[in-house]
């Protein structure tokens, strides 16, 4: 059995990827999109035709209006070739402004609705700000669930589970990215792999804490830079895996043991915490990682943002 079937035993698998075309290979659940990777997938000829349709036919609508409705465009062909759910991305512009996020999530459903797809088919991802998270607070209790994501440290992960989030997307590769570029010439790629990965560990203090207090938040793994980080973390409630990666998983031949098991967890002695505004802004603060890849984060969607908006504007 190759090592992307085994994983499925344990863990939904979802793909993370713009391009639809690689998604029936690979079977899996869900799909994730954000505004890099619908960019990514529009440069390519095969979708250059739904940029141009989109924009044509929606021509005199607000430039924001016609972006949101090329990602449900995508959206709707991903749902195509996958049984579960697309997560569809709020422009990150919008991550201080829980009011706004709130109406940006409400039209990108809409869009979707007047499309024949049913809501529970739809998660809407919104930065894991303060705001982003109480704007997801609102949402789920109108029925509309979320997807938490650029989220790198314990005190998001708490605050999304106080919130009642639908699920969360905890960053393994880029906390991996911050901690090897933090140890420059003293890190040791051995000592750090598998377990011992700080991403890993990580989502495991994450999925242990949630499963321990029987928080229903999903957990799903997501920004993985190479197999072993995803099979470090088999058990997972899903992992979201880029197409090259799960190639890489059919590739190899090999047993995958279960690393996260919620019964184990809720064997744990583990403190139950809780953050208002004011201890969320302030633990986020106290942790340099997390401040910093996730200001990165909203920079680099909001690029690419701008740069999706550039060429619907050359259309």
């Amino acid at each position: 059995m190759h090592a992307l079937d085994a994983l499925k035993q344990f863990t939904t698998v979802v793909a993370d990827t713009g391009d639809f075309h690689q998604l029936a290979q690979f079977r899996p659940q869900d799909a994730t999109t954000n505004p890099s990777l619908i960019l990514k997938a529009v440069q390519k000829p095969e979708y250059a035709p739904l940029l141009q349709q989109t924009v044509e036919r929606f021509r005199k609508q607000p430039l924001d209006e016609v972006v949101d409705r090329l990602l449900v465009r995508f959206g709707v062909e991903i749902l195509r070739h996958v049984p579960g759910r697309v997560s569809t991305e709020v422009d990150a512009r919008l991550s201080f402004d829980a009011a706004a996020t709130v109406a940006r999530a409400e039209r990108i459903i809409a869009l979707y609705q007047a499309e024949g797809v049913p809501r529970e088919r739809v998660l809407i991802k919104i930065a894991a700000t303060w705001e982003g998270i109480q704007a997801a607070a609102h949402l789920e209790q109108a029925g509309i669930r979320t997807n938490l994501t650029l989220l790198f440290s314990f005190v998001q992960a708490v605050a999304c589970g106080q919130a009642k989030v639908q699920l969360i997307s905890p960053f393994v590769g880029r906390i991996y990215d911050w901690y090897k570029k933090s140890a420059g010439a003293q890190w040791d790629e051995a000592a750090q792999a598998g377990a011992n990965d700080p991403g890993v560990r990580s989502v495991r203090q994450i999925y242990q804490y949630y499963k321990r207090y029987g928080i229903a938040t999903e957990v799903m793994g997501a920004s993985f830079r190479n197999t072993g980080q995803v099979l470090a973390l088999a058990g997972c409630d899903l992992l979201t895996i880029s197409p090259d990666l799960l190639a890489q998983l059919v590739a190899q031949d090999q047993p995958v043991t279960r690393a996260l098991d919620p019964a184990h967890a809720r064997t744990l002695d583990l403190a139950e915490v809780r953050f208002d505004e004011a201890g969320f802004r302030f633990a986020l603060n106290e942790d340099a990682m997390a401040t910093e890849k996730l200001a990165e984060g909203i920079r680099a969607f909001v690029v690419d943002a701008r740069k999706l908006e550039d060429l619907m504007k050359a259309v």
